[in-house]
């Protein structure tokens, strides 16, 4: 049996979609109704996108000749009732069951089917291998999807299903190239279908692959019909319904549908598993917004799809295997629902279109998905340098990730590009610009990354230009010109502006990173770590005397005398149009994650920054303040992500002692789960736990099924990265630490009711008890020698 943590029925069904695809391959998804939706497999997002055919069935036979069929899915919503020519919805015109319930725990997605009418009740198991530490494992370009068909009655049935794909290669959902496309059986169970007619380096080129596996009474078809007026499907439909079994027909369609059907006894009270595989191959990805192909790594590895299967296959078992094993001590620890629900489902991100890897396996992020392209390019560090979950469940992706920042975007100068081009050898320092919460953030991670993994060869090879991109900071007319430990400058950043003057956001992220560079350069015997210990002191000093109003810090606006006196790189054209008058600030703003630095400090093991009283006030005036319950007689001139009376959440910024600029930053009226996540973090980080936890849970309400996809928290696009900030908050509430040189695990549980606890470098995984003291390491071999409970050491076996 799969893990559980979630189920949804009835109208919460209506937004499900289970992204179903491998890390950089791009996905197909599982709706809430049994339905595959929002085909993404083709380089690009496509939300709302679905071949003109695409849809399982099942037949039913007694031993009396009774025969029933049905679409393999759940009842439409009523909003999908009504159109100019009838129902819009997929599949409307098939029969159907009557009784749908969904219950998931990324990335297993199981709906059950059931109908008084229907003899048996069906489970549909789709799901693609997840298993943190094995990036490889986690990136098949499959779906499986698996009918476990039970015959409730007291007679033997002969069950068939079937499934039928129309081959829409060289559509993408923005883009139709299709033309020549063929099918063409593939031994023993299955159809690839490919392409003549398109053009072999477009982007929309490749092959998809549907097949069976185990099958036991297994026909297909390569084509149906050429009928009109709808016949095609009338004709598969009564083929189909006649005995189960598919008869070929010829078809000279452009897009002919691919059918394959499998057809069983199943004995009283029985179940037969029907396991289909549903596979891709698409090589041309063009890099970002420019005509550069760049290809996918996950095409280099295999042929074509029917490759990609057929080496499937025989894994299937030993994947499943260990997804059920990670999935199993995930949502079994012991941490409240909400919280384990929004890190576990927001790592469906890491197989969207919202990332890929080029054929050299290095990882590369849009900030999100828009519906039919990339949103925001260059893996972004402003918006990456929120999320928590590569670090520690793939350190090989997040280690990929400062190796680009560093090796590549920063320049002699220390400049790190904020956006990294492609291809990496001509374009990545292409966008010219610095983000200062980017750059320092980017410092921070690194040690991170050094400190989980323990690769001094990493951190050797990169700290130069790390050197650099710290130094950065004190240039003329840079960010902290005079070297006094505060950020006076102009500095741009996540919010799409530039800053000018001392504010918390940006401050508490240069003393993290003052605070990590002190530690790698101290291990370096770098006399760097001496100036960083240095500027920490007096710029946590001057934050805390200068920023702190007794409530909350704020942005003390310093407008440069001129334009000239900012040095190269430091401005955006989204910016203030003249610096000197600065439109755009956040002035005596309470920001949401004013504290950003802190948190990430806190969970890197860098401790704290600022005076800790203010850091506990500051976080319970920005709960006071920003905090909404319902959303009716909130004005918001931006977008919305929350909307209605009872739906709950922080904003991004008040001003709750009046003095608004007449122009804010641009999202201070908006909502991001992201920068909720940070917050959260932020609050367990100081012994707020309560109030961490239900900011959690106001977010999860909102990601209900019924209003928006659980899937997909959003921001400025579908699967936005910032929100795996989530995992953040399974490291707090554990306490964990490691660092990978000592072999010094920690744990020191935030929570009263954690004893089961899951723990992850990275490289490794596994859970501890803090009952029996006992360790279990499910993948990797982390070197531990000795662990810590509530900083207390105890004994190993």
């Amino acid at each position: 049996m799969w893990p559980t943590l979630r189920t949804y029925t009835g109208r919460n069904l209506r937004r499900i979609a289970l992204p179903l695809g491998g890390i950089g391959t791009g996905t197909v998804s599982l709706g809430g109704r049994g339905n595959l939706r929002d085909w993404e497999i083709v380089n690009r997002p496509a939300k709302g996108f679905h071949p003109g055919t695409a849809f399982f069935a099942l037949r039913t036979e007694s031993p009396s000749g009774a025969v029933t069929a049905r679409a393999l899915e759940g009842p439409l919503d009523l909003s999908e009732y009504e159109g100019a020519h009838g129902s819009g919805a997929q599949n409307h015109g098939l029969p159907r069951f009557r009784d749908a319930t969904f219950t998931t725990a990324y990335p297993f997605g199981r709906l059950e089917l059931r109908d008084g009418d229907v003899p048996v009740e069906v489970d549909l198991e789709a799901f693609n291998p997840f298993v943190p530490t094995d990036v490889e494992a986690s990136s098949w370009p499959v779906a499986v999807l698996r009918f476990a068909v039970t015959n409730r009655g007291p007679e033997p049935l002969t069950v068939s299903i079937a499934g039928a794909l129309q081959n829409f290669i060289g559509r993408d959902g923005r883009t139709d190239v299709a033309a020549g496309n063929y099918n063409t059986l593939a031994d023993p169970s299955g159809v690839l279908l490919r392409s003549r007619g398109v053009d072999p380096g477009a982007e929309q080129y490749g092959s998809i692959a549907l097949a069976v596996l185990d099958g036991q009474d297994v026909t297909r078809r390569t084509g149906w019909a050429d009928r009109t007026w709808g016949d095609s499907l009338l004709d598969f439909w009564d083929d189909f319904s006649a005995d189960g079994r598919l008869d070929e027909r010829v078809s000279e369609s452009a897009t002919p549908v691919a059918s394959v059907a499998d057809r069983r006894a199943v004995a009283a009270g029985a179940t037969e598993r029907f396991t289909f595989l549903l596979g891709w191959h698409f090589p041309n990805r063009r890099g970002w917004e420019n005509p550069d192909f760049v290809g996918n790594h996950y095409t280099t590895l295999y042929a074509d799809a029917w490759d990609a299967l057929t080496r499937f296959a025989p894994r299937l078992d030993d994947l499943e295997r260990r997804t059920v094993r990670f999935v199993d001590a995930f949502v079994s620890s012991d941490l409240p629902d909400a919280v384990k629900e929004a890190a576990l489902f927001n790592l469906s991100t890491l197989r969207t279109q919202t990332v890929f890897r080029t054929p050299d396996g290095r990882f590369f992020g849009w900030e999100g998905c828009s519906d039919h392209e990339g949103s925001c390019m260059g893996t972004c560090t402003h918006v990456w340098n929120y999320e928590q979950a590569t670090p520690y469940l793939f350190g090989e992706i997040a280690r990929s990730m400062r190796e680009i920042e560093f090796a590549h975007a920063t320049g002699p100068d220390g400049l790190m590009s904020f956006r990294v081009g492609l291809p990496l050898d001509t374009k990545a320092r292409n966008w010219t610009v610095a983000a200062a919460d980017g750059q320092l953030g980017c410092l921070v991670k690194l040690y991170r990354e050094w400190r989980l993994s323990g690769d001094d060869e990493l951190l050797r090879s990169l700290w130069p230009a790390a050197r650099r991109a710290l130094e950065f900071c004190w240039i003329p007319g840079g960010w902290d010109a005079d070297r006094d430990g505060v950020m006076e400058g102009c500095q741009h950043n996540t919010m799409d502006v530039e800053y000018y003057g001392p504010n918390p956001q940006m401050q508490s992220w240069y003393l993290a990173a003052l605070r990590a560079c002190e530690e790698m350069a101290t291990y370096l015997g770098d006399d760097l770590a001496g100036e960083c210990r240095k500027l920490f002191a007096s710029g946590s000093a001057w934050m805390d005397e200068h920023l702190f109003n007794g409530e909350y810090y704020r942005h003390e606006i310093r407008p440069p005398a001129s334009a000239d006196d900012i040095a190269p790189g430091l401005r955006e054209q989204a910016g203030a149009p003249d610096p000197t008058h600065p439109v755009l600030q956040l002035g005596d703003g309470c920001l949401v994650d004013q504290l950003v630095g802190q948190h990430l400090a806190r969970l890197t093991q860098l401790g704290s920054l600022l005076n800790e009283e203010h850091v506990a006030t500051t976080l319970r005036s920005i709960v006071r303040y920003n905090r909404l319950s319902g959303f009716t007689g909130h004005f918001n001139h931006m977008r919305s992500y929350v909307l209605g009376a009872d739906e709950s959440a922080v904003l991004m910024c008040s001003y709750p002692r009046g003095n608004r600029p007449e122009r804010p930053f641009p999202y201070f009226t908006e909502v991001m789960t992201g920068f909720e996540h940070i917050l959260a973090v932020g609050l367990m980080s100081e012994g707020m736990i309560d109030e961490g936890i239900h900011l959690v849970t106001d977010i999860r309400h909102r990601y209900d099924g019924e209003r928006r996809n659980p899937y997909d928290e959003a921001e400025c696009g579908h699967h936005y990265a910032r929100a795996m900030a989530s995992w953040g908050a399974v490291i707090q509430l554990t306490g964990f630490g490691y660092d990978a040189h000592t072999g010094v695990m920690r744990f020191t549980p935030h929570h009263p009711d954690v004893r089961r606890v899951f723990w992850s470098t990275g490289d490794a995984y596994g859970t501890f008890d803090t009952g029996t003291h006992t360790l279990q390491v499910h993948e990797g071999d982390p070197h531990v020698t000795s662990i810590y409970l509530n900083n207390l050491p105890i004994q190993l076996d």
